[in-house]
């Protein structure tokens, strides 16, 4: 067993953890809950020894564990699947899965092709069809999670902590995980589960344990709970992300038109990602865009936005007047945002404070001769952090202390304030908190009726269903169908997605 005794960690201004007790079980799955902030993360940085500063006391079989370094944590069989992938995009997938543990022979030199049939073990127990020496720089995010996945497998861990491991695969990746984690449960390994989705966690885990403001919430048997109790317990209050009510917009105007839009494949001669994708989005409304992992969602919001203009060819219209964009720029300028699916690589400058990511998209307008106006960039921020209610100590505070649903938020802080017709959100709900979520969808629907168009790419059906007007789906990188919200059901939208030869 387990055991975490009254763990305090402190950071400058912030309690991130306060007084935290708990146990876990061997051979079970522990659901760890609680919204974005709560606490989870840092408790897990502890025990896979990210963290060694920090007052209260670990043991595993009557063993107090100390860790100074992330090494001493795996070589004692503590192993973490990070949300954020922690991967070098420049080597390929079997020198990510064996960094810092490569195979020698016995010569002294590495042994690339031990190497090599582990990777394609590994990667064929995950059903990950990509080539061991394949740069990860190539994969998709989803196609990365997989190889994080295969990292934590490599060792003959005791303890898996795995951070939101399906917030980026698909469904069918889902059901691969799930059945590796029985294999382990099997094997009475401890495993604990960090997750936002609860349906899965209702499927997956025999325990749950809720963390709330750095401190320990409440604990049980997953048989013995309920969706709403353990949303109620992990926010304090009562969360419905049900279908969005039906209301009349008002006269609605073109805002955005795109035909017979197409992207080649650069890897592939003659090969495409999209092939004659069309469709309009107005004024005032929400589209939901589905499709599973590869459908090409995220290569259409990108396309869309310019970044990659020698590719990409159709015709693309805002308020009724073609433009071409050469380059994320010119589509920033005709009044257009993304707000992208990896907002740690593409949507923040991690090493900067959250007054400087919000301002980043309008410096021109805070300039004094050629000074930047700090009174005016620090209201800006203030009043974007106030309206999307940033938790953040302060706007100095650096961006990459936040937790991630509070990031997003920055994210889209920095879009708004360049006050822009047409936002692109691409995954925009990715490993957040069921609180942070409501408070995004509630945000997509403030600027719907303030006049703006809006397209959300989500891999969640809940959440298309949640906050569209109209729902998009995709399958290998065409457009499949067209339904209004009345019409929309999840299996409606799955049979639309799911690719014909494999119907």
């Amino acid at each position: 067993m387990l055991f975490v005794e009254n763990i305090t960690k402190k950071f400058p201004g912030v309690i991130a953890l306060n007084n935290v007790s708990m146990q876990l079980h061997k051979g079970k799955v522990t659901a760890l809950l609680g919204e974005n902030g709560a606490g989870k993360s840092t408790l897990m940085k502890i025990l896979s020894g990210v963290y060694s500063d920090y007052e209260g006391r670990i043991a595993y079989d009557d063993r107090t564990l100390n860790f100074s370094h992330v090494r001493d944590a795996q070589n004692a069989g503590v192993t973490m699947i990070h949300q954020e992938l922690n991967l070098v995009p420049h080597l390929n997938v079997m020198e990510n899965i064996f960094l810092g543990r490569e195979i020698v022979n016995d010569w002294g030199f590495l042994d690339k092709r031990a190497m090599n049939q582990k990777t394609t073990e590994l990667l064929a127990r995950l059903h990950l069809n990509v080539s061991p020496h394949t740069p990860v720089s190539e994969l998709k995010v989803g196609q990365q999670q997989v190889v994080e996945i295969a990292k934590a497998l490599l060792n003959d861990s005791q303890i898996i902590i795995m951070d939101e491991p399906t917030s980026a695969i698909s469904d069918k990746e889902v059901d691969v995980l799930f059945g590796i984690i029985d294999s382990l449960r099997q094997q009475n390994k401890i495993i604990i589960y960090i997750s936002h989705k609860l349906d899965e966690l209702f499927r997956i885990a025999d325990h749950y344990i809720v963390m709330r403001d750095g401190c320990f919430v409440e604990n049980g048997e997953m048989g013995n709970a309920n969706h709403q109790h353990l949303v109620n317990k992990m926010v304090g209050r009562e969360i419905n992300l049900s279908r969005a009510a039906e209301v009349i917009k008002p006269h609605q105007q073109e805002l955005l038109r795109i035909e017979k839009l197409c992207l080649k494949k650069p890897q592939r001669r003659g090969g495409a990602v999209l092939t004659d994708v069309s469709f309009s989005v107005k004024g005032h409304e929400v589209i939901g865009l589905f499709g599973l992992m590869g459908a090409g969602r995220t290569e259409l919001m990108e396309a869309i936005f310019g970044l990659h203009p020698t590719l990409t060819t159709g015709e693309i219209f805002v308020d009724g007047k073609q433009v071409s964009f050469r380059s994320p720029d010119d589509a920033i300028k005709a009044g257009i945002a993304l707000v992208p699916e990896d907002r740690k690589k593409d949507g923040l400058v991690l090493g900067l404070d959250v007054t400087t990511n919000i301002s980043i998209t309008t410096l021109h307008n805070l300039q004094r001769g050629i000074f930047l106006n700090e009174v005016k960039e620090k209201e800006l921020a203030e009043r974007y952090i106030s309206q999307l209610r940033i938790k953040t100590p302060s706007g100095k505070e650096t961006v990459r202390n936040l937790s991630g649903g509070n990031q997003q938020k920055v994210v889209i802080g920095k879009w708004l304030a360049k006050h822009p017709k047409i936002f692109l959100l691409d995954e925009p709900t990715r490993g957040i908190d069921v609180g942070a979520k409501n408070e995004i969808y509630r945000l997509i629907q403030e600027l719907a009726a303030a006049g703006m168009a809006i397209v959300v790419v989500s891999s969640e059906l809940p959440e298309i269903l949640a906050v569209s007007d109209r729902v998009l789906v995709m399958s290998e990188g065409r457009l499949t169908a067209d339904i209004p919200i009345a019409e929309a059901t999840e299996d409606s939208i799955l049979m639309a997605a799911i690719p014909k030869n494999l119907n």
